[in-house]
């Protein structure tokens, strides 16, 4: 529970009310939840949540109680939840662009979320939990996979392609790695671990940069080109590298700026070039089903980094916050 914004240190283990699911609504007794760097950004208020608040976006677990209207589902269905909730009937959920809602809430953000015994969510943002997932990787993939996603398709990877995951010690970066493998493309990735480059590489990576030398110079020499796509949530740190990478008409797409919020761009280059930049933000309902879809089959793995017990959320926070991760931290109810 989250009673102030002064960081992760704020979040607290308290007894609260058991939530109660409204018409279209379902309630999940959690067996998981994972955690996101959105975790840490909410306890910092950035953005501010109406305190008290339940942070956690990502869970799996078991159908307790439905609301008024709910007719699918019933209690004892295992699911998965969907962070992403929109109102299904505005303009833009209606063409799939479910982020720019005009109610558009994240679980956890917006709305109480998953680091918490019990959440309630609508109908629509749960799926059944694939028989092939054990429970710490259904209840963790679906924030950091479906943003990665969306952002993967927005930049219109395609089979034989070059993409450049930057930072893939991050959830979305390591989602990233393991999409574009499965969507057939050659990944190269950059950390200034190099713990993690070798782990990436066993994981399908084709080879590893430290992000704090000249990593698109390094790119070209190695494969003689620049890449066509670069996924990027890194921000200032990286920036002029990420786009110096690509190759001419490359794409560079973005969900983050964990080093900052603004970046310079050297406009000719921009133009000359025919870059693409582009914004993504988490995903739509459609993208969600064929996230867990590809979760489902075994196509996509899910890196598992550590999983704690929910009373150990202290130092899992913590090992977050540090960046020692590579792969989703998981807590088990």
């Amino acid at each position: 529970m989250l009673n102030d914004i002064s960081g992760p240190q704020s979040l607290v283990l308290e007894e609260v009310p058991t939530p109660q699911p409204g018409p279209g609504d379902v309630r999940v007794k959690l067996t998981v939840a994972a955690l996101n760097h959105l975790d840490i950004w909410t306890s910092l208020g950035m953005p501010k949540p109406q305190l008290p608040h339940v942070a956690g976006a990502d869970g799996a677990g078991v159908i307790d109680a439905i609301g008024e209207g709910v007719t699918s589902l019933l209690p004892g269905q295992e699911v998965v939840i969907n962070p992403s909730v929109g109102c299904g009937t505005c303009a833009f959920c209606l063409r799939g662009d479910t982020p720019l809602c005009t109610t558009y809430q994240i679980v956890g953000e917006h709305r109480w979320g998953t680091l918490a015994e019990y959440v309630v969510v609508p109908a629509r943002n749960v799926l059944p939990r694939p028989d092939q997932l054990a429970w710490e990787e259904a209840g963790a993939y679906g924030l950091a996979t479906g943003t990665a996603y969306r952002m993967l398709r927005r930049a219109r990877l395609g089979v034989g392609d070059v993409l450049l995951v930057v930072g893939v010690g991050g959830g979305v970066s390591g989602a990233g790695l393991a999409l574009g493998k499965a969507m057939g493309a050659s990944v190269f990735v950059t950390s200034t671990n190099t713990d993690k480059i070798r782990r990436a590489i066993q994981l399908g990576a084709t080879g590893g940069f430290n992000s704090a030398n000249l990593f698109a110079k390094e790119l070209k020499a190695e494969i003689g080109r620049g890449a066509d796509v670069a996924l990027e949530n890194v921000g200032p740190a990286t920036w002029e590298q990420s786009v110096r990478s690509l190759d001419p008409g490359g794409r560079l797409v973005t969900c983050g700026s964990t080093s900052g919020t603004k970046v310079e761009i050297t406009v000719p280059h921009l133009f000359f070039k025919q870059l693409e930049i582009m914004g993504s933000t988490m995903f739509d309902y459609d993208e969600f089903a064929t996230v867990t879809n590809l979760v489902g089959s075994g196509r996509v793995p899910i890196v598992i980094d550590r999983v704690f017990d929910f009373g150990e959320l202290p130092t899992a926070l913590a090992r977050l916050e540090a960046g020692q991760q590579l792969g989703k931290i998981v807590l088990r109810f």
